[in-house]
């Protein structure tokens, strides 16, 4: 099965995240395909705009696959983050807008990316947040991105207690702007990309670098911490622990014990 779908609909591009079983959770084969297709389809001059939305009801994508994290060392903890960096750039410096149609929860690096999409469209099931704490991750790349959508107070708040925030919280401080009823979270997200595909394109290009300008070196600001703080992280074998306490009492099985 692939884990990464993809369709044309009308001037749209489709990306859709197909790992429902794991909650469409992500690790690098997936993210390589899904840089990859924003990539084909800001080529395309076929195509004005890109949807980004997770096949199953439960989530959009449970963000990072800890059965690739688990393992993590201090080498692979920087290339993982020289990886993000691509995923994000690309996110960033698109010349097409990207709607985000969440089907269910957006937690972590998915948070993230739902939050550097232009337009988000959601449920009332629909949960977002910043959990990472939970399982033993810093979190350096969310609270930028917070911080430049919510401001730094909510965003604190968030990243220490870890909490996943309901949908009418979301729409309520702006990072859910649509909320409809689940069947038509993907048609309404399909007909806002139509909407955004019909504007000028150089307009829209430009407006979209502009926004990547405005917060670029808070961007390579935050790479190099994440890469400083990951490194310090994964070296000290906390995360793996941790996360495989948070397998564990949800009844998975993630790794061997550690001291």
């Amino acid at each position: 099965m692939d884990a990464v779908l993809l369709e044309r609909r009308g001037r749209t591009g489709l990306i859709t995240l197909n790992k429902p079983a794991k909650l469409n959770a992500w690790d690098q084969p997936m993210r390589d395909a899904i840089v990859a297709a924003l990539r084909v389809y800001d080529a395309d001059p076929a195509i004005g705009a890109v949807v980004m939305t997770g096949a199953g009801e439960r989530a959009f994508s449970a963000g990072q696959d800890f059965a690739e994290a688990h393992d993590f060392d201090a080498e692979r903890a920087e290339s993982w983050i020289r990886e993000w960096e691509t995923f994000y750039g690309t996110l960033r410096r698109l010349t097409k807008p990207i709607v985000a149609a969440l089907n269910g929860t957006a937690a972590g690096s998915a948070f993230q990316v739902a939050l550097l999409c232009d337009i988000r469209v959601g449920h009332a099931e629909v949960k977002m947040g910043q959990p990472e704490i939970n399982s033993g991750i810093a979190s350096i790349t969310g609270p930028w991105i917070m911080k430049e959508i919510l401001g730094m107070s909510r965003t604190i708040e968030l990243t220490l207690t870890g909490r996943m925030m309901e949908a009418q919280e979301c729409r309520e401080i702006g990072l859910i702007h649509n909320l409809v009823p689940r069947e038509q979270v993907l048609p309404k997200a399909l007909e806002i990309a139509e909407q955004l595909a019909a504007k000028a394109p150089l307009a829209m290009r430009l407006d979209r670098a502009w926004f990547a300008d405005m917060t670029e070196a808070g961007f390579r600001q935050t790479i190099d911490a994440a890469i400083r703080s990951h490194r310090e992280s994964y070296a000290s074998g906390e995360p793996a622990r941790k996360m495989e306490r948070f397998m564990a009492e949800r009844g998975h099985a993630l790794g061997g014990a550690r001291p």
